[in-house]
Parts: C-alpha cells; structure tokens; sequence
C-alpha cells in the first residue's frame, strides 16, 4: 500500500529576532589588516545581513543604545524614539548597530578605494555624520510630538480605561516573565539548563492565570520551535539539487544561521515547551469541563427565511410563491424550477402530525438550503407539458396530490435541498 504524499512545506526565509534565535552576526575583528576594497564590501555585506534578517522595530533600539553610550540625554533618546520611524530609516539604525559591533567611524584605506572608483563623487564620510544627522532630525520632530501629545493629555477630562483584551494581554506579559527568565538560561548556559526546572503548576496559581491567559501564552510561545522543527527535515543533498536556486539558498541558510545548536540541546527546548504546552492546555481544558453550556436563543421562522432564494412569481406559467416562513416545521413543500420544468415534493424526515411545531420536527431552512427533508421520499419530475400540468396540480386535492408525482411518465431524481431564483414554493402542509 503506497504511503498518502505529504505536500513539502517550503523553507522560510533566514529566521528573524524572536526568543532563542542566535544568528551569526557580521564580525569586524581585524579590520585594520583589510584592503580598502575588501572592507568596504563587507560593510555592505553587514549592511545587507542586518536589513534582510531582521525587522525595522529589532533595530531601532540600537540606535537608543548607541545614543545613551555617546552622551546624549535620556531626554533627548526620549525625544527620538518619539519621532516617526521614517525620520530615522532602517538604514541609520543599522549604521548605530554597525558601529556598536565594532565598525570604525572611518577608514582611510576605504576612502582611498572609493575614489578610485568610476561613477563616485566626493570622498567617504564618517558613518556618524549621517548617523547624528538622523538622530538630530529625529530630537527636533520627537520633541514637538512630545510637547503636543502633553497638551492633548491635560485637555482630555476623561482618563483612558484599556478594554478587556489589553489588560488580559498586560496581565500575561507579567506573568510570563519568570518563564522567560528560565528560557533564557538555555539560550546563555545550555548545559546548566534544566527543561524541568520550572513549576508551571504553582507558577500559574500563584499568578491567577485564567484560560484567557493560557491562550495569550500560547500564541506567544508558538513559534519557538519553528526552525527547529525546519531543521529536523532538512532535504538530503539530492533534494537540494532538485529545488530552484532561492529554495536550496533558504534551507542553507536556515542550517548556518543554527550550526552551533546541538540536537540534544534542541531536545532540552522542546522539552521545555511541551511541559509549558501541556500545562497550559491543562488550564484551558479544565476551563471547558466548569464553563456552563449556552443555550442558544432560537430563531424566529421570518430570521431562518430570509436568506433564501427563490422566485416570488412567474409570468410564463402564472404561479406565485406561497410564504416561505411557512415552510419551517411543515410536513411537505412542493416546489417547481421554471428553468429546468421539475416538479417537486420535499417530505420531511421527522413528521410532525399534530402540528404542534415540535422541536427538530418537519423542514426546516438555513441559507438558501432546505433542511430536514427525507433523501428517498423527496424527489424531482420534469413536466412536458408543464401548463396542462400545473393546472392540474392546482385543482388537485390532498388525496390527489399523493400520487400525483407517479402518474407523471418520467424519471424522477432526487432534490438536494438547494433553492434558486428560478424555484416557485408552490405548495405547504
């Protein structure tokens, strides 16, 4: 027996910041014995590493943290975070972030390739010149919305109250701080770490997590063992082959960006997760099992209605409609398709014959669909002489209409519930 094919899942692009990613940064150790050339390839090289690998929000900080290191004030950085990102550009963040790895502010043998170069104008200048011209920009337009966003605080009379879902997202933030501070020794000492080491149980009584909690921490933590998972089924070198160059680039880098991870510490993380997982799956199932059911409120015949589609009237066989809020409990419709000349009777499968409209008993309707009707005793005939016909069917009494459908000489076919704007209700009972 052939074994189901499982569709391939195509590799994602190289991993961005998230918690226990650890990506190779771009080194500047020895730059001084660099050739100009090859020093400035590689500062754009870096430059492309952090651009591609890494979300604008990751690497605005480095630009605070290069700030509060070269004497700027906490004002000042207050004032440029407050700034529309645009005014700072990515590009500026990842100079600070350049500049804080190591990159020198200039380079003399750089400057001396980069005239030697057709097309260039001008010398090189120091990567903070473009840097402190930003972040002034970025001081000067923060600081206006600063002072604009304190006046519009003290003419607002009424103070904001966050809804229901920001003080349950706040609330879970809190809570999953100690758990962070725990991942976070796998990442700095895996071999000191242990996956068991936490004790959710206490952890989450002591805190009060609710359900609604639970559910936050789980998406929060989902996408943890992504890459991980990635890796684990990672193509053979034949299968590289036979994917496109970008699809072969991306499994590549997925392996580099994690080449100093070992399996057996990818085996503590997981642990770690499907005991955090299991736990938190705990709270909510337990919420289940004590939440009350909700009775849900029944409809009313004109709200089942009044999504179906059908024909109030035809001028070609003169027939009009029957109300269809009476369709909802009856016994029987018969309806006819003016396109099509089928002539047909729906039955329901739970016969109500007292009429008392019991629960779940006779047709019912959801959408433009019929519901409730028996699959074997609702069936369909094509008219050939549908105006003879028709009249005959509205002379004809309910003993009549019994066997009105067999005296008809063609072949029936089942009806699907379906209506359509060519269907005329006929008949009710």
């Amino acid at each position: 027996m052939a074994l189901p094919k499982v569709k391939k899942k195509k590799p994602r692009a190289a991993p961005r910041t998230r918690r226990g990613d650890k990506l190779q940064a771009p080194s500047w150790e020895g730059w001084e014995e660099w050739t100009g050339q090859s020093f400035h390839r590689h500062k754009q090289q870096s430059r492309d590493f952090y651009y591609y690998n890494y979300k604008p929000a990751d690497l605005f900080p480095h630009t605070w943290k290069w700030m509060s290191a070269n004497g700027y004030t906490k004002e000042q950085i207050k004032n440029a975070k407050a700034a529309p990102s645009y005014v700072l550009s990515i590009t500026a963040a990842i100079t600070a972030k350049q500049l804080l790895d190591g990159m020198p502010d200039f380079n003399k043998k750089e400057d001396e390739y980069w005239v030697t170069l057709a097309g260039t104008a001008g010398n090189i200048q120091p990567a903070t010149s473009f840097l402190k011209h930003r972040i002034e920009e970025c001081i000067e337009k923060g600081s206006k919305i600063v002072k604009e966003k304190k006046t519009e605080e003290k003419e607002k009379a009424n103070v904001y109250v966050p809804s229901i879902q920001e003080r349950i997202r706040e609330q879970t933030y809190k809570m999953c701080e100690d758990i962070d501070e725990w991942l976070e020794d796998w990442t700095e000492n895996v071999d000191k770490f242990d996956p068991k080491g936490f004790d959710f149980k206490q952890h989450f009584q002591k805190v009060g997590t609710t359900q609604a909690h639970a559910r936050k921490m789980k998406q929060m933590y989902e996408n943890t063992l992504d890459d991980f998972n990635d890796l684990e089924r990672f193509p053979t070198a034949g299968q590289l082959k036979k994917m496109d160059e970008l699809e072969a680039d991306l499994w590549q880098q997925l392996k580099e960006g994690y080449s100093h991870v070992k399996k057996g510490d990818i085996k503590k993380l997981r642990t770690a997760m499907d005991g955090l997982n299991t736990a938190l799956d705990f709270i909510i199932d337990q919420a289940k099992a004590n939440r009350k059911p909700r009775k849900s409120k029944p409809k009313s015949a004109e709200k089942l209605v009044e999504k179906l589609k059908y024909a109030k009237v035809n001028d070609k066989f003169q027939l009009a409609s029957v109300n269809p809020v009476d369709i909802v409990g009856a016994n029987e419709l018969w309806v006819f398709n003016c396109k099509t000349r089928k002539l047909g009777k729906y039955v329901a499968s739970n016969i109500d014959p007292t009429g008392m409209q019991r629960g779940n008993s006779g047709l019912q309707v959801k959408g433009t669909t019929i519901l409730g009707f028996d699959e074997k005793l609702s069936v369909q005939k094509t008219l050939r002489k549908p105006d003879v016909q028709l009249k005959e069917f509205k002379g004809a009494g309910k003993v009549a209409l019994r066997k009105f459908l067999d005296d008809i000489a063609t072949t029936d076919t089942k009806l699907n519930g379906r209506c359509n704007l060519d269907t005329i209700l006929l008949k009710v009972s």
